[in-house]
């Protein structure tokens, strides 16, 4: 038997039905999970997951330990959590790890070209620093299970030019309930944020939020690191640990995400967007941005005005 961490990064929606042994997915950038339909997994040690989309879960029966960054998820009492792109679940149990309930995943691609793209950057708990399950009445859930529903059943109905236009709409729906019973629990209940993942998260919001990334450049691994108050070494080595994933491998995952907003959103030329997040010439913006997604920016934008 191993001790060795073992790290799995899942891209799509169709690797992680792969991973659960699940059918093809409806649709590539969403997929709404009935847990009851996915087979008991068995794990020795932990192993991370990767997600490259976002994840609503409404569990229940939870059997096995859930990491979520660098802190073990308060699901004593919780029925819901939410996860954001990029971010690590940990699965530590040598016995078997089981639960039941719903879980929706969409990719960030899914919502570009919506108010949501925007706007879901500001719920708090996609945050590493939220390591608190959300509690839910009976009424509460009932709100949420019948979301829920609603989008079962746009997901299992045909796809027409409609079809993402009620699915946004209800995810929206969805996390404007659970922002509203969050703050609610959280009103009562102080969540300590002493999390470096949660740290590194608002530091680079903050750089890409501000004039400093058009005045510095792209932020480097010293500038985050003397802002978070520890070595570069550290810090890169604390990263690839909990996550696999450098200090400057999260800093490209964040200005890729800045730039699929601007391109799919705005009329920016390909020149404004890479002077915006700090680059000198847009050659190496274009360069970057094609080695990371397998897209040109011009192609990326094109394919939003199809």
């Amino acid at each position: 038997m191993s001790d060795k961490i073992k790290h799995l990064k899942i891209n799509s929606i169709s690797a992680l039905h792969r991973l659960m042994g699940l059918s093809k997915p409806m649709h590539p950038l969403i997929s709404l999970i009935d847990m009851d339909e996915v087979a008991a997994s068995s794990q020795e040690g932990e192993v991370h997951f990767a997600l490259n989309f976002y994840g609503v879960s409404l569990k229940r029966n939870l059997k096995g330990k859930l990491k979520y960054g660098q802190q073990y998820y308060d699901f004593d009492e919780g029925v819901m959590a939410m996860t954001a792109p990029n971010q690590v679940l940990s699965v530590s149990n040598s016995e078997s790890y089981t639960v039941s309930g719903w879980w929706l995943v969409f990719h960030p691609d899914f919502i570009l070209g919506y108010p949501l793209a925007k706007t879901i950057k500001k719920y708090g708990f996609f945050s590493y620093a939220a390591n608190e399950a959300l509690h839910l009445s009976g009424k509460e859930e009932q709100m949420l299970l019948d979301v829920f529903k609603n989008i079962k059943q746009e997901y299992q109905t045909s796809i027409d030019p409609f079809s993402q236009d009620v699915m946004v709409s209800q995810i929206e729906l969805l996390l404007t309930y659970t922002n509203r019973f969050y703050n609610r629990q959280f009103l009562t209940r102080k969540s300590a944020n002493n999390d470096l993942l949660a740290k590194l998260e608002s530091t680079l919001a903050d750089y890409f939020d501000s004039s400093k990334v058009q005045e510095l450049g792209l932020p480097s691994v010293q500038y985050i690191s003397d802002k978070l108050n520890v070595s570069a070494n550290y810090l890169s080595d604390t990263l690839r640990t909990h996550t696999g994933h450098t200090t400057q491998q999260h800093i490209h995952q964040k200005l890729i995400e800045e730039a699929k907003e601007r391109l799919s959103t705005t009329n920016l030329s390909i020149g404004e967007i890479a002077y915006q997040l700090g680059f000198e010439h847009p050659q190496s913006f274009s360069k970057m941005f094609k080695n990371k997604t397998n897209y040109t920016p011009i192609e990326f934008r094109l394919s939003f005005n199809n």
